[in-house]
Formats: C-alpha cells, sequence, structure tokens
C-alpha cells in the first residue's frame, strides 16, 4: 500500500486503519490538516506525513504521486467532494468509510466524470456499509424478482468522536426512504417495525442509512428502507428532535454538543473492539408481501470490521482486481461475498421466497 495516502488518519478511527495498513507490510502516506497530529503519528508508523488542509487550492499537488485515497475525516458531507474533485484532476482512486447518505447520492451523480477520468469512487467500506450492501446484494440474487427491501442494524461496542460529531451534524433534519426511485425525505422514526435479529422481534425505527442509495445500486431494487433497533422510548425522544430543529440548528447550541463530544468521546477500548458485535437483519419482497427472502448476518464491533474492511478494500483497489470505474459500492466492486471474508462475520439465509410463503431455512455461512 505504498500508493496509498490515508486522509484523517489521526481520528479514532484514522489512526486504526493507518495502523492496520502498517503492520500489513504497507507504507501508506498518512495526511490531514493538524500538522502537529500528522508529524506525530507519521514517526511514530515510520511513514511519510503531509499537511493540508481541504480549503486549500492545491489538493491536487498532493494527490498526484498516489494511486488511491482513503479518506477518513467526517463529516464526510463536508470532505468528500473536496477530495473526489482532487482525485477527478489526478486520476487518483477515492474510497472513503461515510455512512452518510447525502455523500453516496453526491457521488452516485458524479459517475459519469469518475468513468471519463477512468477512477473508481468506492465510499463507504466501512460498517457503513459494507455489511448492509452485501446482505442486500445477497438478497437479492436469492429473489430476482424482488421490488422491495428493508433492512435493519442492531449494534454495539461504543462510539467514537467523529460519528458522535456527525450525528450532532445531522440532529434534527429528519429522516430519509427510497420510494419508486427517488430518495423522500421523512420525518425522524416515522415508521417502526418488529425485526428479528436473532433472539425474537425486536422494535426498530427507521433510520438515514446510507443503504437508501447504495442497495439501489447493487440490487436494483427502488424501494429501500432502513431500520435500527431501538425501545419504544427511544422512538418517542427521536420523533420529539425534529420539533426542535430551530434550536439545534443554532451554532452555540451545536457547538457546545461538540465540545461536549470532544471532551468525553474518543472511541471504544480494546476489549469493547474485541468483545462487541453487532447484526445486519434484510428481507426483499414482490410488492404484493406474498413472497420474501430473509437473512441475517452477524459482524464483530463494527469499528473492528471498519478497519479490516477499509484496508483490505484499499488493498483490492490498488491490484486494480478488476474493479471497474465509476461510482461503486462494496458489493459491486466486490460482491455479495466480500463481507464474508472478514473476520468474524456469519450470514444466515432464514427465509427463500418459496410459493407456499412457509419459511425455508439455510445453512449458516460464516468466513470460519
Amino acid at each position: 500500500m505504498d500508493s496509498l495516502l490515508i486522509y484523517g488518519s489521526y481520528g479514532y478511527t484514522g489512526r486504526l486503519i493507518a495502523r492496520e495498513a502498517v503492520a500489513r507490510g504497507g507504507s501508506p502516506a498518512l495526511a490531514g490538516r493538524n500538522g502537529r497530529a500528522v508529524a506525530a503519528q507519521a514517526d511514530d508508523l515510520g511513514v511519510e506525513g503531509r499537511t493540508f488542509a481541504l480549503e486549500s487550492a492545491d489538493i491536487a499537488s498532493h494527490l498526484a504521486t498516489f494511486d488511491a485515497v482513503l479518506n477518513c475525516a467526517g463529516p464526510f458531507v463536508e470532505t468528500a467532494e473536496p477530495l473526489v474533485e482532487a482525485c477527478l484532476e489526478t486520476d487518483t482512486d477515492y474510497l472513503d468509510i461515510t455512512g452518510e447518505f447525502p455523500v453516496f447520492e453526491c457521488l452516485r451523480q458524479r459517475d459519469p466524470a469518475a468513468r471519463a477520468a477512468g477512477i473508481t469512487m468506492l465510499p463507504g467500506v466501512g460498517f457503513d456499509v459494507v455489511p448492509s450492501d452485501c446482505l442486500a446484494a445477497f438478497l437479492a440474487e436469492q429473489f430476482p424478482d424482488a421490488d422491495r427491501l428493508a433492512l435493519g442494524i442492531k449494534g454495539g461496542g461504543g462510539i467514537s468522536r467523529g460519528t458522535a460529531r456527525t450525528l450532532v451534524e445531522h440532529l434534527g433534519s429528519g429522516g430519509v426512504v427510497r420510494r419508486n426511485g427517488r430518495l423522500i425525505q421523512v420525518p425522524t422514526a416515522f415508521r417502526t417495525r418488529e425485526v428479528d435479529f436473532g433472539d425474537g422481534p425486536e422494535h426498530a425505527v427507521t433510520v438515514p442509512w446510507g443503504d437508501v442509495v447504495t442497495a439501489a445500486h447493487s440490487t436494483g431494487i427502488e424501494s429501500v428502507e432502513v431500520y435500527a433497533a431501538a425501545p419504544p422510548w427511544a422512538t418517542r425522544a427521536l420523533s420529539a428532535v425534529d420539533s426542535l430543529e430551530w434550536l439545534l440548528e443554532r451554532r452555540p447550541v451545536e457547538g457546545l454538543l461538540k465540545r461536549l463530544i470532544d471532551a468525553r468521546l474518543d472511541g471504544p477500548d480494546e476489549q469493547q473492539l474485541a468483545t462487541g458485535s453487532a447484526v445486519v437483519w434484510g428481507e426483499v419482497r414482490d410488492e404484493a408481501g406474498d413472497r420474501r427472502a430473509r437473512a441475517r448476518l452477524r459482524t464483530p464491533n463494527p469499528y473492528a470490521l471498519t478497519v479490516e474492511s477499509a484496508v483490505t478494500a484499499a488493498e483490492r483497489v490498488l491490484e486494480g482486481d478488476g474493479i471497474p470505474a465509476g461510482f461503486q459500492t462494496p458489493a459491486s466492486a466486490f460482491g455479495s461475498e466480500f463481507v464474508l471474508e472478514l473476520t468474524g462475520t456469519e450470514r444466515e439465509l432464514v427465509e427463500t421466497p418459496v410459493e407456499s410463503g412457509e419459511a425455508n431455512p439455510s445453512a449458516v455461512e460464516s468466513d470460519d
């Protein structure tokens, strides 16, 4: 990975990714706007460090000698576009670990430019959205005629400072679903349902996960909803957030929340990384709802998966590996089985679309 630049390398997830890339024998260059942080990290890992801000006019000069850039600096709605513009100018492949649906939609619309430049744009190579994207593609393979997709996420194991700051950025902005090919803005927590993540039905609420964009690209299914496990009281609290939008948009309030995050959060500790886990659930069905397929995917701690999947994805992009130019998702770039190549993942097909509508259990598949 000597031709890789990791931008935002000194944030919580960026540090883990940089360390993993070096542990695999690579020599990525590290970069970010904080020169002191970059220099200390580069010296510690024995690699090159570069300092530049994304507001500068010379981003392209910093990327020109690299084959790929892996963006770990959020909020990605602010960092993706300037890096992608520079990548288009320098023929540099672009990857990131975003889960922000506006970023996926923005980059999807840049597909023609990326194809013309001959570069791959591959956002979402972390927990957002590798497991859910691969599960969606797998379910579409089981039921090619499906035209409805629902995904559910249940995770634990801590949250990083960057993720928390991104959540603050989006508080009060509502939710989004995909309906008949269009992204539809909806209220926060506008719909609930029961989802079986493996231990019986649990309450879940709609969330604006990136799959409302990526799953359509990976599967061709144009109606997508994503849910997250949440107790009923949390659903009521989330619904109330929209009514506070006027307050949350005020800079002093947002600044206070971010200062609290910076003071109290870094990310999961070593024990949480080693022991945390998550479950992704998925369902595809036809419009009538008579036939459906369901599956679950169990993963390790989301941050641990992000580290392995991001570095592995960067390695494959650098190798070429037959990945086409243009906008890609993890599943469109590497196939639905990509997630099963990652440590500690296990997939279970729990229902197939038999005509009778009766459940048809299948075997468990894993990386072992």
